[in-house]
């Protein structure tokens, strides 16, 4: 107690000595945060907004998404490019989808290719593309009118009817090789920065409105066919591993083809019910949808996991930093964790709403948790419509740029330090800046010095000079980074300039 006591007479400043000065010589490292969002075109979820719109209206909505995204400083765009086994791209493996014009199989007039022209746009604003795939889902609606390009129309035999939808068999070869032919043709033709595959494996489980049981799905003959040739797995087995090896045949392939291309999954958020032990509610993915994501976390088989943690932080059975804690520590491998954002749950009404708080409460959240260094939005009609007022809550904490993290397993080595040139003209700066011989730039950091403090700006590779003006313009000291394809960045060349 008297040691207690001592303390508590002890001058205030014996606790409080002044912070060491800050050395303002180099410019701070820029924050590596992923920040996405969801673009969903399956029933015209985001975009486009109707199936009749014309191609400059298609257009228009694209670019007015793209531009809130980089207006909100995020970096990356997750878009659904093939929700049917149709295609929202120029395919002559799969047809035009209908979210795109209404009709299976008609292309859309004047053509265009929504997928290079997204991948065009976003580079010009700095951010990431990465092309979403549904690997089994053939039909959302089976009873819609289908073109006789699509799979159900050409092959039949791999196609089972499960309540509303036609689904691909998992358990065919025939079925995986189909949905990689899709995925790797994108792969080569594109310049996307990754591919990605939600939740939807076997389908989640519907109920008969006749019986009110759960309506099994389809697939006996094929585990029948499988037995009969020695196949000596349980169903429940069978059906994980028939999951667990397009996961394995994803990531090879798409490695094989362009190794730098990100592979990320989304899968449902809870592993297990039980697992962690606070959990006790939810889905069992595990042995309804058949998907064991934490074996494909524990042994790498993808670049990024955004488990979609789409409930608030209270109560602990659905808790989001329980679930995100439990998901970062089985990332034994050190890949990506971004977590799903439920925005959606924005405009609901009753138990499942949730706040423009709870949002930003959970990115908080995810940026103090070690290992955590990002999150994906969806989805981005509620942000468009920026419902509780979410764009600007996030517009206030998204206050400086953000790199997407690096993947040093895919490439640890960094460019060098680029060459740069200040020059004054009237009224500004402009700061030009070049690769070093053999260097492949995908990103550059500008930053700029004034009055001590560094302000930070992330341009496209396509960018070889920035002009800095009107306060920027007294800026006394410049320094550029560059940045590869895979996130390493190259030492900061700084240029300071005389007063």
């Amino acid at each position: 107690m008297r040691i207690i006591a001592a303390l508590l007479v002890l001058p205030v400043t014996a606790f409080c000595q002044p912070a060491p000065p800050v050395d303002t010589t180099l410019p701070p490292p820029v924050q590596r945060e992923f920040r996405a969002l969801w673009v969903a075109t399956v029933n015209n979820m985001d975009w486009p907004s109707r199936p009749d719109l014309t191609t400059a209206e298609q257009q228009r909505e694209l670019l007015a998404i793209l531009d809130r995204a980089a207006a909100l400083k995020m970096n990356a765009i997750v878009f659904q490019v093939r929700p049917e086994a149709d295609a929202l791209y120029v395919s002559e493996l799969e047809p035009w989808s209908r979210y795109l014009t209404g009709q299976q199989g008609r292309p859309p007039s004047p053509l265009w290719d929504p997928l290079e022209f997204a991948v065009t746009e976003s580079r010009k604003r700095g951010m990431e593309l990465h092309a979403w795939f549904n690997p089994y889902r053939l039909a959302f609606w089976r009873e819609r009118e289908r073109s006789a390009q699509h799979i159900s129309s050409r092959r039949p035999d791999l196609v089972r009817t499960y309540a509303q939808f036609l689904w691909l068999d998992p358990g065919l070869r025939e079925s995986r090789s189909l949905m990689m032919r899709a995925v790797l043709d994108v792969v080569r033709r594109y310049d996307v920065d990754g591919v990605h595959i939600d939740d939807y494996f076997y389908p989640y489980p519907e109920i008969s409105s006749a019986t009110g049981q759960v309506i099994e799905f389809p697939d006996a003959p094929t585990f029948h066919a499988y037995q009969r040739n020695g196949g000596t797995l349980s169903r429940a087995d069978w059906r994980r591993n028939n999951v667990d090896e397009l996961v394995q045949e994803f990531y090879q392939a798409v490695k094989a083809e362009k190794p730098w291309v990100k592979v990320g999954i989304s899968p449902f958020g809870i592993w297990r019910p039980g697992v962690p032990a606070t959990t006790t509610a939810g889905l069992d993915q595990h042995n309804e949808l058949y998907a064991d994501v934490r074996k494909w976390l524990n042994e790498g088989s993808l670049d990024y996991l955004a488990p979609q943690l789409y409930w608030p932080v209270r109560p602990a059975d659905q808790s989001y930093p329980v679930l995100l804690r439990w998901w970062v520590q089985e990332n034994l491998k050190g890949r990506h964790i971004w977590p799903g954002l439920a925005l959606y749950k924005l405009p609901l009404t009753g138990p499942r709403r949730m706040t423009a708080d709870d949002i930003v409460e959970e990115i908080g959240i995810t940026r103090a948790t070690p290992g955590a260094t990002g999150h994906i939005h969806f989805n981005a009609r509620v942000l468009m419509n920026n419902v509780q007022g979410i764009g600007d809550r996030l517009a206030a904490i998204y206050d400086e740029p953000a790199l997407v993290p690096a993947s040093p397993w895919l490439d640890s080595i960094a460019p060098a330090g680029p060459n740069v040139r200040v020059t004054d003209s009237t009224g500004s700066q402009v700061v030009r800046f070049e690769a070093q011989p053999g260097d492949s730039v995908w990103q550059w950091v500008v930053q700029a010095r004034l009055a001590g403090a560094w302000h930070t700006t992330v341009l496209p590779r396509s960018r070889e000079s920035l002009i800095l003006q009107g306060p920027h313009a007294a800026a006394d000291a410049v320094a550029v980074t560059a940045v590869d394809r895979t996130g390493n960045a190259s030492a900061a060349t700084v240029v300071p300039r005389p007063r």
